[in-house]
């Protein structure tokens, strides 16, 4: 299948793409930075999602909208309506088996950057709107909400003790996930999954259910 990534050169996007590549499917990749990934199955446009001068694309039938920044002042710009250009130029046409939106847990819990928080939200809502819309095409919209995962914009957590300390106390499985789980979901979602649509994943290894019980 023809499957389009945006945010492909590192991170939580690069796991997704390289999955996809491993399980024999044509990957594109769209990001601001170069590409990470050499591949004869991958083909790299470098490009803003929030822009107007997105690549011509035919044929897709799985997006994944997985560009995004954090605490940038382009919070919104980029994560939502980044999402939603992509979303609205390539997912409405009758190849499309599926779309994905990497959102974030703190998308249900509030707890993060004002703008972040903001932008994954409506992130979520919108993810809604084209399950309903892309339906006609026999086709799903879900999103995944990770909480904490190792990756190098996390370093500053995961190599200071204290914070480490801190994060895990509220953690019950005391663990953050790989961004190759994290691809996992995203290829079940996408690939396996058939009748599942409109739903919100959360992968956050049982943070917000955390709660001190005090009697």
């Amino acid at each position: 299948m023809k499957i389009v990534v945006t945010g492909s050169s590192n991170g939580i996007g690069k796991a997704i793409a390289e999955k996809f590549i491993d399980c024999g499917h044509e990957v594109i990749g769209i990001d601001t930075q170069n590409a990470a990934i050499v591949s004869p199955s991958y083909t790299h446009f470098a490009a803003d999602v929030y822009s107007d001068e997105l690549p011509h694309i035919s044929g897709v039938q799985i997006l994944v909208n997985n560009a995004g920044v954090q605490n940038s002042g382009r919070d919104i710009d980029v994560n939502l309506k980044g999402a939603i250009r992509v979303t609205e130029n390539y997912a409405f046409q009758s190849s499309i088996k599926s779309v994905l939106f990497i959102a974030s847990a703190s998308a249900r819990s509030g707890s993060e950057f004002p703008e972040y928080v903001a932008s994954k939200g409506g992130m979520v809502s919108y993810m809604k709107n084209v399950a309903l819309r892309i339906a006609e095409y026999g086709a799903t919209a879900n999103s995944l909400s990770p909480g904490g995962v190792i990756t190098d914009l996390n370093k500053h957590i995961l190599t200071d003790e204290n914070l480490w300390k801190q994060v895990m106390n509220e953690t019950p499985l005391k663990k953050w996930a790989t961004t190759d789980e994290i691809a996992e979901f995203a290829y079940f979602v996408t690939v396996v999954n058939k009748s599942m649509t409109a739903e919100d994943l959360l992968i956050d290894n049982g943070e917000y259910m955390k709660a001190k019980f005090i009697w």
